[in-house]
C-alpha cells in the first residue's frame, strides 16, 4: 500500500505552501519579482527559502552575477512541481485539465482500423503549441479488459461488438459499414450476394479471441459461417495479402478507402447481412470524473465527429 511504503514523518511536518513559494522563486530568480508575484514581503520570501533549505538538506537556489540559479537538487524539485503543483490545485479546485500546463500520458488500446482513421485527427491536438501530453496506442488482446481493471490502459477504442464487460463505460464515437475487398484479377465484382459470400475462402482480421467479431456473430445469426484460410492481426495486411488469390477480405469502409488507391485490389459491396457496426471508446467507471480523462474523452469524441462526415 501506498502510504505503508512511504516515510510519513516528513510530509507530515511539510509546509506546501513552501513549495508554492520556492516555484515562484525558481521562475522569478529574484526575491523582489517573486514577493511580488506572490504578494507577500521580502523578508518573507527569504524566510521561506531558509525554511526550504533546511526541509531539502540543499541550498536549493545560489546566488549569481544574473540573479539566483537552482543546484542539481533545486532544478530536480522545480521539475517535479511542474508537474505535480498543477494536479495538485485540481484535484483541491475541482478544476479543469488543461494539457498546456499539465503533463498526461495516455494509453489506447486499438486496432489498426481505429489507429488510421482516428490517430490522423489526433496528430495536431498533441503536436499543437505549448501542449505536454502524449498518446501511446497498443494493440487489443484477449487480455485488454484485466489490463484496463487495473489500471494500464486508460481507454479502449473497440467495435460494438458485445464483448466488454457490461461495467465499463462506452460512447460511440462513429459508426461505419463493411465493404469486401478482394484481388483486382478476382472473378468477384460490383457487389457479393450472401451465397458467394459464403461460398468464397477469406482471409480473416483476428480481433479478439482469434475471431473477427462482427462478422462472425452477424453470420451466426443467421446459422452461417464462413470459411478463413488465413488469419491475420491488422487489415491493412489482409489486403496486401490479396493479390494473386480468391481470397475476400471483409474490412470497414474506412479501412478499405484508404487503400482503395492499390492497384492490385477492388472493393466491392458487401452482403446486407454484415450491415453497419458502432465503433465505441470504453474505459473504466472510475476514471468518469477525472478532469485529465475527461479531456482525453472529449478529444476523441471531437476525433469521432470529424470522422462521421469524411
Amino acid at each position: 500500500m501506498l502510504i505503508q511504503s512511504m516515510r510519513t514523518t516528513h510530509l507530515r511536518q511539510a509546509d506546501l505552501n513552501l513549495l508554492v513559494v520556492f516555484t515562484v522563486l525558481a521562475e522569478e530568480r529574484n526575491v523582489t519579482r517573486a514577493a511580488n508575484r506572490l504578494l507577500l514581503s521580502q523578508p518573507a520570501v527569504s524566510r521561506a527559502l531558509q525554511r526550504l533549505r533546511d526541509m531539502f538538506h540543499d541550498d536549493l537556489l545560489i546566488r549569481s552575477s544574473s540573479g539566483y540559479e537552482p543546484t542539481p537538487k533545486g532544478q530536480r524539485l522545480l521539475h517535479e512541481l511542474e508537474t505535480s503543483l498543477p494536479r495538485l490545485d485540481r484535484l483541491l479546485s475541482g478544476g479543469d485539465f488543461d494539457p498546456t500546463t499539465e503533463e498526461a500520458s495516455f494509453r489506447i488500446a486499438a486496432i489498426d482500423h481505429a489507429c488510421h482513421v482516428v490517430c490522423p485527427l489526433l496528430s495536431p491536438t498533441v503536436l499543437a503549441p505549448g501542449v505536454r501530453v502524449s498518446f501511446t496506442f497498443l494493440p487489443l488482446h484477449d487480455g485488454q479488459f484485466e489490463e484496463m481493471e487495473k489500471g494500464r490502459l486508460d481507454l479502449m477504442l473497440v467495435a460494438d461488438d458485445g464483448y466488454a464487460p457490461a461495467h465499463f463505460a462506452k460512447e460511440v464515437i462513429f459508426e461505419v459499414d463493411f465493404v469486401c475487398v478482394v484481388a483486382r484479377e478476382s472473378r468477384f465484382s460490383g457487389a457479393l450476394t450472401l451465397k458467394q459470400y459464403l461460398a468464397a475462402d477469406h482471409i480473416g482480421i483476428s480481433i479478439l479471441g482469434g475471431i473477427q467479431t462482427i462478422p462472425e456473430k452477424r453470420l451466426a445469426a443467421i446459422g452461417a459461417k464462413r470459411r478463413c484460410r488465413i488469419w491475420l492481426p491488422y487489415h491493412a495486411a489482409a489486403m496486401q495479402s490479396l493479390a494473386g488469390t480468391d481470397l475476400v477480405a471483409t474490412v470497414p469502409r474506412r479501412m478499405a478507402e484508404l487503400e482503395a488507391s492499390n492497384p492490385a485490389i477492388k472493393i466491392l459491396k458487401a452482403p446486407a447481412v454484415l450491415g453497419t457496426f458502432k465503433y465505441l471508446m470504453s474505459w473504466h467507471p472510475r476514471m468518469n470524473t477525472d478532469a485529465a480523462h475527461v479531456w482525453l474523452r472529449s478529444t476523441i469524441r471531437a476525433a469521432g465527429k470529424r470522422i462521421s462526415i469524411v
